[in-house]
């Protein structure tokens, strides 16, 4: 079984914010394979698919970004999933707009969601896909998370995006260690 976790708020205030690229990438996957997250449990919403017998669940955590967490503690409880297979997409102010990294595993780089799921998990032991979005020398890095990307900005997005559905795929199917040779 395996878990893919879409970080972002919830609510229509954060739609399309930067802090928000996890949900927007699921819910572009959700969409292409006509899903619905129509399910919900422990403060998240999800929808699941299986695929050669093995369960897949997306997961959308519906408490703030810094509490994610929590939500992820439960569902891997819940369903009993190996941290090796919970695959996190998240944003990172430390990569260009436009560019993303897969991680195995690591810290957090002060994002504080990925920090709160470290905490629940007590573990690094988990897979990233990081989608950047650059950083701002003149706004409050709050305020630039929560803030909407520009119509230049949402251009680059949606080519991330269409990778990021690519990366869920062979995520699916493939050993990680190739996905990661393959994208980064």
């Amino acid at each position: 079984m395996k878990l893919i976790v879409g970080l972002g708020n919830h609510g229509l205030k954060y739609k399309n914010t930067r802090h928000n690229v996890g949900y927007m990438v699921l819910d572009e996957y959700a969409k292409l394979n006509s899903l619905e997250f129509n399910k919900s449990k422990f403060s998240g919403v999800y929808t699941e698919i299986t695929k050669e017998n093995e369960k897949i669940i997306f997961l959308k955590p519906e408490k703030y970004v810094n509490l994610s967490g929590e939500v992820v503690r439960s569902f891997i409880d819940y369903f009993k999933i190996n941290l090796e297979d919970v695959l996190v997409i998240h944003d990172d102010l430390d990569l260009e707009l436009g560019e993303y990294k897969l991680k195995q595993d690591g810290g957090s780089a002060g994002h504080n969601g990925v920090t709160n799921i470290i905490l629940n998990l007590a573990s690094k032991e988990f897979k990233r896909l990081k989608i950047g979005i650059s950083k701002s020398d003149q706004i409050s890095t709050s305020n630039y998370v929560l803030g909407k990307f520009s119509k230049e900005e949402e251009e680059k997005i949606e080519q991330v995006i269409t990778t990021a559905i690519n990366i869920i795929n062979d995520y699916i199917d493939e050993d990680f260690i190739k996905i990661m040779n393959k994208y980064n």
